[in-house]
This record gives C-alpha cells, sequence and structure tokens, in this order.
C-alpha cells in the first residue's frame, strides 16, 4: 500500500460519511460528491513543486507561484464524472479527457467503449477520476491507455478504495500515486467494495 495516500481531511470524512447513507438521494448525492472532490483536488495538489513567477500588485513587483505543467483531468465514464466538477472549480484551466470503460458483470474485467483525451500528454499532469478504486482493473487499463498516448506523470483519485483494487494498480503502475478518501475493508463476490457505497454511476444519475 505504499502508493495509498489517504485524504483524511474531516470535511471529507464527514461527506463520505452523507454518501455511504443509503438514504441520501441521486440529488443530494451529486452535490455532496461535487464539494467533496473540490477538497480532494487541494490535497491531491498539496506536493506539487510550483514554478516561482514575477508578479505586480496594485502597489509593487512580489513574486508568486503556478503549476510548472498544464493539468488533465480524466474521468472514467461514467461514474468519474461525478468528481470532474469540483476539480474544475480549483484547477480552471484544467484540460478534460475521458475515458469510456464498463465492467462486464460475468468476468469483472474491463470493456472500453470510448477514448478522447487532449494532446501532448507527456508534459501534463494528468489525473485519473473514479470514484470507486474495487477490482483495480478499469483503472489498470485506463492507464495504460493513457501511457501509450504519452502521459507520464499520472495520479490515480477516488473515493473509496478496496485493497484488491489498490495492489492491482500498484503491481500494473508501481509509478502512479494513488490517493483516496477510505480504504475499505474487501470486495464481495460480485466485484463490489464492502462497505463501500454501492454503485457510484448508479447513485449520481438515479439508474438504480
Amino acid at each position: 500500500m505504499k502508493n495509498l495516500t489517504i485524504i483524511d481531511h474531516p470535511l471529507v470524512k464527514r461527506d463520505l460519511t452523507l454518501l455511504r447513507d443509503k438514504r441520501t438521494p441521486s440529488n443530494q448525492f451529486r452535490a455532496i460528491l461535487r464539494r467533496a472532490s473540490i477538497v480532494m483536488a487541494y490535497e491531491v495538489t498539496r506536493d506539487l513543486k510550483m514554478k516561482s513567477v514575477t508578479v505586480a500588485t496594485p502597489l509593487e513587483k512580489t513574486r508568486g507561484s503556478v503549476f510548472p505543467h498544464p493539468v488533465v483531468l480524466v474521468p472514467i465514464l461514467r461514474a468519474g464524472l461525478g468528481l470532474v466538477g469540483g476539480f474544475v472549480e480549483v484547477i480552471p484551466d484544467a484540460r478534460v479527457g475521458h475515458i469510456g470503460l464498463y465492467r462486464n458483470e460475468a468476468t469483472l474485467q474491463p470493456v472500453d467503449y470510448y477514448f478522447k483525451v487532449p494532446r501532448n500528454l507527456h508534459k501534463a499532469l494528468v489525473l485519473v477520476l473514479d470514484p470507486m478504486l474495487a477490482t483495480g482493473g478499469s483503472g489498470v487499463t485506463a492507464i495504460s491507455y493513457l501511457k501509450r498516448k504519452g502521459a507520464q506523470n499520472i495520479r490515480f483519485v477516488s473515493l473509496v478504495a478496496a485493497p484488491e483494487g489498490v495492489r492491482a494498480l500498484s503491481t500494473g503502475h508501481p509509478d502512479v500515486k494513488i490517493f483516496s478518501c477510505a480504504l475499505d475493508r474487501k470486495l464481495n463476490s460480485k466485484g463490489y467494495i464492502l462497505p463501500g457505497l454501492g454503485d457510484a454511476g448508479d447513485r449520481i444519475f438515479g439508474t438504480e
């Protein structure tokens, strides 16, 4: 689990509790997830090395800081879309790509159906967004696609992770840092995280 960083901010802990609650309706679930993702964005970028620049205030010149590289957000469809809003609010100049993957319910293996990302990924910090890191299959596949497109600096961001998924992602891509708000107990026989929060995509879009 050395690649894993747990985001344990009190505000995220509060919101994760609300997201786990099966009584939370979809409209509230979306709003809470967006709010939590704002804090997540701060934590995921906390250790970035910044580029020093000169800026003129109304009174004098001073030194400031900017990102040294562009940021690309890549949500794994469809649940990853729930994290994009908060990240874009904090990093408004981020570009956004999309990877469409779904899990075959019989084999639990990822099946791809869409891939569209910005150019020049080799220059960017790429943040792969998916609320659930379960088996890790989708994450491993998505990152492999991104590396083939030139991405070199990749971080995987999830709301809830299972130990099985963290191990799979760490084995498949040991150079990728993983950020999650919780490391849950395990997967059940159907590949769902326990205790988890159910199917994030269904809860975001009201398709349960």
